[in-house]
């Protein structure tokens, strides 16, 4: 990759110009994209994705019904992740500054994102999730996921991760790691980033799978750029001994446990209750709270605050308009941000009662918005 994307397979890297930057975004993109990983666009300088379009923002809906998907807009962040190197080119040709996100689940990557955040190390039974650390053992000097990995590593008698040279690393702006692998056979590997997912392979190690993307080397933020290290510029498969722990610590869907309803229970009961065009309500109260829903499959900080809002906004209207009953749909929206952001109730209800304020001076008809 180092030649085709000027990459320096050094830790470090002089600061490119402007029209270096441009070149190299479109060609990341175009690269990844020839290996089989679909792209999406990120916001310029940020690590999260471009955001939607005005339409797409102002009506919440879940992605595999919106119509810019088809008609190549990057609305919906991971889910517009795309290999079609004609669109590809209209979107980093027009916007050479956006970043370049990789979704992982359809590319077939489960990549070891290892974090270097100081603080103090958690409790003991939370440091490697499953595997008991007994007060004899000296934790002095543990600080980041760099120290978990080692240990989960040693206890195994395998190769550190963050030390394998037989497949590509990336040195993120933070000082942290992304280790990619490839994967081999069917399995379909989950995230363990964002909030609420209950899986964890070590503390500061998140896993990037289905559900979640991964920044492409070479692309640059705000804070830095993420820059390839060594010299494998391809991800190697998933070792045996990672698959297990991966498996282990709950990142594979468990196969006797049908998949989670979209529309949590309480949503359903206010369905249930709104009476009359029964199946229109279920389908519009699943629309709007489609996008809350996703943001616990996102990196914390995604924008959850905005989607809160604008889907809180738009309850209100329908309440106001009396499509829905106010009581079991409030307490549906609070139930999903709930699930999306545990333990931000503080927050989660100042954002609802700012939306569901706003939202009941303007009624949503079926026809529009009135004053």
């Amino acid at each position: 990759m180092s030649a085709d994307l000027g990459l320096s397979t050094s830790d470090s890297r002089r600061p490119a110009s402007k029209s270096s930057v441009a070149e190299l975004s479109l060609a990341t993109a175009r690269w990844c994209a020839r290996h089989g990983w679909p792209v999406h666009p990120l916001a310029p300088g940020q690590k999260t994705p471009a955001a939607n379009c005005r339409d797409c923002r102002a009506h919440p809906h879940p992605p595999a019904g919106c119509a810019c998907l088809p008609a190549g807009r990057w609305c919906h962040g991971f889910y517009a992740a795309t290999l079609d190197q004609d669109l590809i080119q209209q979107w980093w040709g027009a916007h050479p500054q956006m970043g370049i996100g990789v979704s992982c689940g359809p590319a077939g990557l489960v990549v070891i994102d290892i974090d270097a955040h100081p603080a103090e190390p958690p409790a003991r039974d939370r440091i490697l999730p499953g595997i008991p650390i007994g007060d004899h053992v000296d934790l002095t000097g543990l600080a980041s996921g760099f120290h978990t990995l080692a240990v989960l590593a040693a206890l195994r008698g395998q190769r550190n991760p963050a030390e394998d040279e037989a497949t590509m690393r990336v040195r993120t702006p933070s000082g942290g790691l992304h280790v990619w692998y490839r994967v081999t056979g069917s399995r379909r590997w989950l995230s363990s980033v964002g909030s609420g997912t209950g899986r964890a392979l070590a503390w500061q190690v998140d896993i990037r799978a289905h559900g979640s993307y991964i920044i492409a080397p070479g692309t640059t933020t705000h804070s830095g750029t993420y820059t390839p290290i060594g010299d494998s510029r391809e991800p190697a498969p998933l070792p045996e001994w990672l698959a297990q722990e991966l498996e282990r610590t709950g990142h594979l869907p468990a196969q006797t446990v049908p998949a989670p309803r979209h529309v949590p229970p309480r949503a359903q009961q206010a369905v249930l209750s709104a009476g009359g065009g029964r199946g229109r309500t279920a389908q519009t109260l699943a629309a709007v709270l489609a996008p809350v829903e996703a943001c616990g499959q996102v990196a914390e900080g995604a924008g959850f605050s905005d989607v809160l809002n604008r889907a809180a906004y738009t309850i209100g209207g329908l309440i106001a308009a009396g499509r829905l009953p106010q009581d079991e749909a409030e307490q549906a929206l609070r139930d999903a941000a709930a699930a999306a952001r545990p333990g931000q109730d503080r927050r989660i209800d100042q954002i609802i009662r700012s939306g569901l304020t706003a939202g009941l001076k303007n009624p949503l008809h079926a026809s529009g918005r009135r004053p």
